[in-house]
Order: structure tokens, then sequence, then C-alpha cells
């Protein structure tokens, strides 16, 4: 099974792709959208919709994980950020694959043990548990952080949505 682990940002959107089987994690590919910001928001939002659909359909991912949104200090980019997310939900959903959603603390707390950790723990913790792989950038750091926050979440998810339909 393939994951895709999404990092929304309007300047830069993360991406990171990892195989799943059985208990074991590998690395298959990681990267960033970047939008030109000089261009307008909607254009912006268009790079990041055509960054994520072609690397999509190069590593054909069977479900997709998104980091929520964080409310920061200022409204207005909180606002932007919210709308790259509304890409990153949208790209792969429009094709049909599985999108989760996990708050920044819980990936962290997946990924590194603790919900507050430093990107810098995250970044050492990625390449500890996807041996061999050389990570692109922070961004792409925290979209493979999120896809494996996804890969330990999703039997627990799975479980629950069974539990639901039969009951």
């Amino acid at each position: 099974m393939r994951l895709i682990g999404i990092d929304p940002g309007l300047r830069n959107t993360g991406w990171g792709v990892i195989g799943v089987k059985d208990n074991r994690l590998v690395h298959i590919a990681d990267g960033v959208v970047l939008t030109d910001s000089k261009r307008s928001l909607a254009e912006r939002l268009v790079q990041i919709h055509d960054g994520l659909l072609e690397v999509i359909e190069q590593y054909q991912p069977d479900e997709a994980a998104v980091e929520e949104t964080f409310v920061n200090k200022n409204p207005a980019s909180t606002l932007k950020l919210g709308q790259a997310r509304g890409i990153a939900l949208l790209v792969p959903a429009r094709l049909g694959i599985l999108v989760s959603e996990y708050s920044p603390n819980l990936i962290k707390k997946t990924v590194v043990g603790s919900g507050h950790a430093t990107k810098e723990q995250i970044q050492m913790m990625v390449k500890t548990l996807l041996p061999g792989c050389n990570i692109a950038t922070a961004d792409a750091a925290d979209a493979l952080a999120i896809a494996v926050c996804h890969a330990h979440q999703r039997p627990s998810r799975s479980l629950q949505a069974h539990m639901d339909a039969v009951q």
C-alpha cells in the first residue's frame, strides 16, 4: 500500500510518499510543490493543484493524509493556509483517494513521542523510521511524518469505522 502525506502551505506544499507492508515502512519519494509569490492567490492555488496532481498521478498512492490547519497569530495567513489546505484535500479526493486529516500534535506525538517536538526532532525520527531517505526540505520531512502518522493511525481508524458500521 502507498500513502502520501501532504503538508499544505501557500509558498511550499510538502509531499512525501511511503510504502507500507505489514509493519514495514519504506520511503518512496518526497518533495515540495513551490508557488511563485509574484502571482495572484488564485494562480498560486492552481500551481499547488497542478503540482499535487502530477505527484499523485506519478506515484499512485492508495490513501492520503493532510495536516490540519493550526490557527496562528495572523488571521490573513491562517486564511491563506486554509485555502492551500483545501486544495491539498481536494486533489486526492477528486481522484477517489481516501483522505484523512491529522492535527500537528498527533503527528508529532506519533512520530517523535512528544506533541511539542521540534522540526529537527521530526526530521531525525523520519530518517530513522525511513532508512536511506534523503529528505528534500523541512516541508517534505513534515509531509513524510504525516504519512508515517497515517500508517500508524489507519489500523485504529479502520477498526473504528468497522465498529460504527456494525452498530
